[in-house]
């Protein structure tokens, strides 16, 4: 019989005598839990969310018991249902097959059939979930992920209410998962967000954009927060301004239709860039607890502004045939399901103010566009001029501003620019580049931003989500030059795989500037 000297520790009992409480690198691996995903069905699902789960599962960061369910109209069973999940991680899946990680996954795999309006399908999916939670111990933790149109958000909440899947109970959790674009206006916004909150509080809410899933724009964090060298000249005694771009370079092809009466500004300005807007721009949190970082992003989107007058200081575009590369593409009123005489813009360019001490009198110029020069999407902070007070003009004439060039994709990095002598016997000075690139100074290969997003779900980490009150203040900031556009004008045509309309780049000659080229 053991003695009390002898006697084994319970692992309870146990301490790791060399783990350091504060290490953070080791990651966090979510609890039991299982996700539904409603659109099942669509891109979505497939190219992306479908290949993360099961990415996350190969980097062993979800619990063995691990459920996904899928809603959908199709009549599949759930072998059906994981033959669609296998070849969408076959054919998009950032990490390599592995048939033992893919089997212990594929246990937990169940498919619902059903409609929205299906009450009786809701409640199958009820006793699935009950099922599970004996068979995989998901322990009545529950995600729900709703890729579908904004327009079938009302209904299949309410169906979540009345079936009790929204409801919380005996300690676990329910969350939902809420996919852009959230509203068309700040009025559609509000209702939206009243709608959602009925049924599920807001703490329980996570607003997808997946830009903030990104590597880079958490890099940004990270470059102005743990240097010094950046903080000194991060404000207005020092910036001139800054360009933040989201170009694309196809166009709508078979989405046209959808894009109809949507528009640029609504698709990316509102969330993508007035989100980076505000990762730029604020101010240092007291910590990375998600509501300081909420709370410091919510304090800069409340102070900006549009620059106006409105038709001096912004820009709209509809790219018409041309080429891009070797391919002659057509134009958007030529693509399929797409109005003839629709005044949807494809290009917007709009200048903001941020009303703060550290921006006062700083221009945030944001575009976007399709169908443009390459597929690019950067920060760049531009620095004002020195005074040059040693040099004459002929020694300078080739130096532009000094920048600060954060590209969030494809090439993940960082690019400063600033003048150097040229070698030779004569005084002169011209731009030169000092590059860091992700895939060159670290090893391993950036998760997609969908990976870290759903992990982020499942901890209960709201971090890298949008709350209510951002997504209203970028409605907010938005409205004026929705409603300014609408209220006469037209977008101006500009050709395929060039980089926008002539008035974009007359809105930045105004007042001596211009776009810089990715």
């Amino acid at each position: 019989m053991p003695t009390a000297e002898t006697e084994p520790l319970h692992s309870a009992d146990w301490l790791n005598p060399l783990r350091d409480a504060r290490d953070k690198r080791l990651p966090r691996i979510a609890g039991p839990c299982s996700m539904v995903i409603f659109g099942v069905t669509g891109d979505l699902a497939r190219k992306k969310l479908m290949p993360a789960v099961y990415d996350l599962a190969n980097r062993g960061l979800l619990p063995p018991g691990f459920a996904l369910v899928g809603f959908a109209r199709r009549e599949w069973q759930n072998q059906d249902f994981a033959k669609i999940v296998h070849d969408s991680v076959r054919d998009h899946a950032r990490t390599p097959f592995s048939e033992e990680v893919w089997n212990t996954l594929a246990e937990g795999f169940r498919f619902v059939q059903g409609s929205f309006d299906d009450n009786d399908a809701f409640d199958e999916l009820s006793r699935t979930l009950t099922e599970l939670d004996e068979t995989r111990g998901t322990g009545g933790n529950h995600a729900f992920y709703l890729s579908i149109p904004p327009s079938a958000f009302p209904v299949v909440l309410e169906q979540l209410s009345r079936s009790g899947l929204a409801q919380s109970k005996d300690g676990n959790w329910r969350r939902v998962v809420i996919e852009k674009p959230f509203g068309h206006d700040l009025q559609s916004a509000k209702e939206l967000n009243a709608v959602v909150n009925r049924v599920f509080p807001e703490d329980t809410v996570f607003r997808i954009d997946h830009y903030l899933g990104k590597e880079t724009v958490q890099n940004i964090l990270a470059l102005r927060f743990a240097n010094q060298l950046f903080d000194p000249i991060w404000n207005a005694h020092y910036v001139d301004h800054v360009q933040i771009t989201m170009a694309e370079d196809i166009g709508l092809g078979g989405r046209a239709g959808y894009y109809d009466g949507i528009g640029a500004a609504r698709d990316v300005i509102q969330n993508h860039l007035l989100q980076l807007l505000a990762i730029t721009a604020m101010e240092e949190p007291v910590s990375f607890n998600p509501k300081e970082l909420q709370s410091e992003k919510i304090k800069v989107l409340s102070a900006t502004k549009l620059a106006e007058p409105l038709d001096r200081t912004s820009a709209r575009g509809q790219y018409s045939a041309g080429w891009q590369g070797s391919q002659k593409v057509k134009g958007l009123k030529e693509e399929e399901g797409f109005d003839s005489e629709s005044n949807t813009e494809t290009y917007a360019a709009i200048t903001l103010e941020v009303d703060t001490r550290r921006w006062g009198g700083v221009p945030f110029y944001l575009r976007t566009g399709k169908a443009l020069g390459r597929r690019v999407t950067e920060i760049a902070m531009v620095f004002k001029r020195a005074p040059h007070l040693p040099f004459d003009a002929t020694m300078t004439e080739e130096l532009g501003q000094n920048a600060l060039v954060i590209r969030v994709q494809p090439d993940e990095g960082v690019t400063m620019r600033f003048g150097s002598k040229v070698p030779g016997s004569s005084m002169q000075v011209r731009d030169v580049s000092m590059d860091f690139s992700y895939g060159q100074a670290f090893t391993e290969s950036s998760p997609e931003a969908y990976e870290r997003l759903i992990l982020d779900v499942l901890l209960g980490e709201p971090s890298l989500f949008p709350v209510n009150a951002e997504v209203e203040l970028s409605w907010k900031i938005l409205d004026p030059i929705l409603e300014f556009w609408a209220s006469g004008g037209t977008a101006e045509p500009y050709e395929a795989g060039t980089w926008g309309p002539s008035s974009g780049d007359e809105m930045m000659h105004r007042t001596g500037r211009e776009w810089r080229r990715p």
